[in-house]
């Protein structure tokens, strides 16, 4: 086995490294990594996923920010022609560029709290680039992307996972399995990019902008949120109750919500509708 390097984690960085092997076969045995696979992996940190992943699959392309850590990485997997770096931030980075002609992307990786959402959200944005992923956040996370409608954890981000993705919470982690220990538990969640959409948004952009808008405070009905923007009797007309609260609404209501907007805003485009 590869030997891995110290390095003090960063505060900034969110970084806390797994370190339990158990926790770690389980991790890829879920990923299930097979030599043709197109493996990404999203801050390797110290390579505790890595070596399993690059024994599994063949080849593994790597994403990291912490450029002290890259030069250890560099020395850890000198030995596996398949192991490539990626030096920067995966916020930024376009994963369809990445993807280029070949096989869409696996993509895997322990992200720290502080970018996790963004960077779904970012990947979400990827398309057909994107196979699937399997992440590790924390656990609150998970459970709001794998919420249902109706409960304490639906909002904006449930939306937004499952208009684009099949999300499944595989199992928890706990604080023990990582060096430091982080205050809470972790999860490794599976999102899997529908092969049809079952709702589709005629403006996608615009949907998101309206699931924002309507969870801007959770405890207002959707009249009150979508005020200036969207009718109570607008709402009526495509069977939403105004007086219902956001966390009360479906994938497929918002899709509808959106879709309606949309078709009566594209006509006022550059009329004056005061």
């Amino acid at each position: 086995m590869a030997s891995v390097t110290h390095h003090r984690a960063r505060k900034r960085f969110g970084q806390n490294f797994l370190r339990d092997t158990g926790v770690i076969g389980r991790i890829v045995r879920a990923i299930g990594p097979r030599p043709d696979d197109r493996l990404v992996e999203i801050g390797p940190g110290q390579g505790a996923l890595t070596e399993p992943l690059l024994d599994a699959a063949g080849r593994l392309e790597v994403i990291e920010l912490d450029r002290d850590l890259i030069p250890g990485l560099r020395v850890q997997f000198f030995n596996y022609p398949g192991f490539v770096i990626h030096e920067g931030d995966a916020l930024k980075y376009d994963f369809a560029e990445l993807r280029g002609d070949g096989a869409p992307l696996r993509v895997v990786g322990n992200l720290p709290y502080n970018i996790s959402t963004p960077l779904i959200i970012h990947l979400l944005g990827a398309g057909s680039a994107v196979a699937d992923m399997h992440f590790m956040l924390q656990k609150e996370v998970v459970e709001r992307m794998a919420a249902e409608p109706g409960g304490p954890d639906w909002g904006r981000l449930s939306v937004m996972a499952q208009y684009h993705c099949q999300v499944d919470q595989l199992f928890i982690v706990p604080p023990e399995a990582f060096v430091p220990r982080p205050a809470v538990d972790s999860a490794i969640v599976r999102l899997t990019p529908h092969a049809e959409l079952p709702h589709v948004a005629d403006d996608p952009a615009l949907l998101f902008e309206l699931v924002k808008q309507a969870f801007g405070q959770r405890r207002k009905t959707l009249r009150n949120n979508l005020k200036g923007r969207v009718s109570a009797e607008t709402l009526e007309t495509i069977g939403i109750d105004p007086r219902r609260r956001p966390q009360t609404l479906s994938v497929e209501e918002f899709v509808r919500l959106a879709n309606c907007v949309a078709r009566h805003e594209a006509p006022a485009t550059g009329e004056d509708t005061t």
